[in-house]
């Protein structure tokens, strides 16, 4: 452990991880949510949570092929970690506003609802609901 604090916080390997698993509000806490239900996203993804560490300055890197060991599904959409640093060499935040690992996973599950692609499949699902419900409808007067 003495290796680990003579390196620099600026090292990547020093940077925080955040799996998507951490802000999934179909997991419990067993499964390795680490953020209340209330505030947690449905199903992020790493990329996902690396647009939005992105946009707020952060310095991020996408670990593609990393998996969190609790996720027992190895399907693509849940592979993935993001790295982000929170200290610079120095010893000092990156950015004011986070602290800690727990405030960065906060903000992510809160602006990841709003990013486009989230906001655009919501409104197209809506659309193709109220095309299938007509269908059904149009089905059962033609049965009797």
């Amino acid at each position: 452990m003495a290796c680990a604090a003579a390196r620099s916080p600026a090292d990547q390997d020093r940077f925080i991880c955040i799996y998507p698993a951490y802000l999934n509000n179909k997991k419990t806490i067993a499964e390795g949510r680490r953020i209340p239900i209330s505030k947690a996203v449905e199903n992020p993804t790493a990329t996902e949570i690396q647009d939005v560490c992105s946009a707020v300055g952060l310095n991020v890197f996408l670990e593609k092929n990393k998996m969190y060991s609790r996720e027992w599904n190895r399907d693509v959409q849940y592979r993935g970690r993001v790295r982000v640093q929170l200290k610079q060499e120095d010893g000092s935040l990156c950015l004011v506003q986070f602290p800690s690992r727990k405030s960065v996973m906060l903000y992510v599950a809160e602006m990841i609802p709003k990013l486009k692609t989230r906001t655009q499949k919501i409104g197209g699902g809506d659309q193709s609901l109220q095309q299938g419900e007509g269908s059904k409808k149009g089905k059962g007067k033609k049965k009797k």
